[in-house]
């Protein structure tokens, strides 16, 4: 259970809104909450406008005064409870990897809003995103969803370039991931920035100069931090198919929480990773 009085947990939403990144926001936070229940979660969007998506801003201070309210409403009813401490909220970027733009903007929105707030890490790079990787991957029959069966995937890959956004720092952190993902596939994988002009076609030539001749694009994103139409365009120009981005895959709500739960300091009941 989340302790009794708990900043809320803050899910930061890059990209424009739209009713299909909410309901991925959504589902992160429920995935989140099915871990640990009692959680009080919002989500804010860094792009949005404080009618049909609030914007990040909004929520944080919104969370301040609810917590505020709570308090005065306590104690007008003689309840003994101790005056508010520490963040009102928790901030979790729904990043995979850095991005200093997005980030330096998630910054500028929590101090701008007052409240009291702490801003968690970026997701990775970490082992349960290499299962997510895997994961989307077998799914659009690039790779076997299972490294012990014998039977083999037509269409699985002999070489993934795996997609980021971010620059330089976002490429790096990536490839820590891609090792990861290299060693559940047993294929070569490399990291490109897709908001680098032909980064992602350059990194195809590259592994094919090495001798990968069917190669797949993995998306190391959440989704709505990329804009629409730029993996599409990235892959048709690496000549290669891709996979989905991660998504609302139960590792990104998990993640998120344990962001959540390493500023709070407190553990909740450890669930293993599913296995391929």
């Amino acid at each position: 259970m989340a302790p009794e009085g708990a900043p809320t947990l803050v899910l930061a939403v890059p990209g424009t809104p739209s009713s299909a990144i909410r309901s991925l926001a959504e589902e992160v936070v429920s995935i989140a909450r099915s871990e640990l229940p009692g959680l009080e979660a919002a989500i804010g969007y860094l792009d949005g406008d404080d009618a049909e998506y609030p914007t990040l801003g909004s929520v944080l201070t919104r969370s301040a005064a609810l917590r505020t309210e709570r308090y005065e409403l306590a104690k007008a009813a003689g309840r003994e409870v101790a005056e508010p401490a520490g963040p009102a909220s928790v901030v979790v970027p729904l990043l995979a990897g850095p991005d200093s733009a997005l980030i330096r903007r998630i910054r500028q929105a929590v101090m701008d809003s007052r409240a009291t707030a702490e801003l968690t890490d970026v997701l990775g790079p970490h082992p349960l995103l290499a299962e997510a990787l895997h994961v989307r991957l077998s799914e659009a029959g690039l790779a076997r969803a299972d490294r012990a069966r014998l039977f083999t995937v037509a269409t699985a890959a002999d070489g993934i370039v795996l997609a980021t956004v971010g620059g330089d720092e976002a490429v790096q952190a990536a490839g820590i991931t891609g090792m990861l993902l290299a060693a559940r596939l047993a294929v070569p994988v490399m990291a490109a920035a897709l908001d680098q002009e032909g980064a992602i076609a350059a990194t195809a030539e590259e592994l094919r100069t090495s001798g990968s001749a069917q190669l797949a694009l993995a998306p190391y994103l959440v989704g709505p931090e990329v804009p629409n139409g730029l993996l599409a365009a990235a892959a048709a120009e690496a000549g290669c198919s891709a996979a989905e981005p991660l998504g609302a895959y139960p590792a990104i709500g998990k993640l998120v929480l344990s962001q959540y739960t390493t500023v709070l300091g407190i553990t909740p009941q450890p669930q293993g990773a599913q296995s391929l």
